[in-house]
């Protein structure tokens, strides 16, 4: 089994973004925390989730992402002109609240458990991209491109409330592997993802 590590965990709050010729409302944005954050029931201390019906709930409380899309994403929109630099995406930028190392879509099935050294969170779907998405990458096929990429990320809801850090490992605990996050999005798997 591979080591798989927190790489940073996020929080942010809604505020007004210009997306698709209008202002909406959203927390797409999320920073990273340093030290311990408390996980409750419904996600992260700090956070906020701006529209409910398609974010946040018991059964999306935690957005999870794998840090090993990021380099794609980076070349991808420098490439589409969205960005002149060739600088780091932070994390948090695509919207996680927990950027992972070691777990990629392929890897991970809906009903598999998470466990950390303070909480425990189970995988329930993959992340649908909108065009939220589109206006934070700075182009208007992103969510094109994830869906074609398969680098979606999946929610996760919180079995064990506790605290959760960067830098911490965990471990995977498989569920009933009927249905792959991978399989359930729907994307193809390309070369950059491993």
């Amino acid at each position: 089994m591979p080591p798989y590590t927190v790489c940073s965990v996020n929080t942010g709050s809604a505020r007004r973004l210009q997306a698709g010729g209008r202002r909406v409302l959203s927390a797409i944005g999320k920073q990273a925390v340093a030290g311990s954050v408390a996980l409750r029931v419904l996600g992260l201390e700090g956070d906020e989730q701006a529209d409910l019906r398609v974010h946040g709930g018991r059964d999306k409380a935690v957005y999870a992402y794998p840090a090993e899309h990021y380099g794609f994403w980076q070349a991808r929109r420098q490439a589409m002109g969205a960005s002149l630099f060739d600088k780091t995406l932070p994390p948090g930028f695509v919207g996680e609240n927990l950027s992972l190392q070691g777990l990629l879509e392929t890897d991970v099935w809906v009903g598999d458990s998470l466990h950390f050294p303070d909480c425990s969170l189970r995988v329930t779907e993959p992340r649908q991209p909108c065009f939220k998405f589109n206006a934070v990458m700075g182009y208007t096929d992103a969510a094109r491109d994830m869906l074609q990429q398969g680098c979606c990320g999946f929610y996760l809801a919180v079995l064990r409330p506790g605290s959760i850090q960067a830098g911490q490992a965990f471990t995977l605990e498989p569920g009933p592997r009927a249905l792959s996050i991978a399989a359930a999005f729907g994307g193809k798997r390309t070369p950059h993802l491993r």
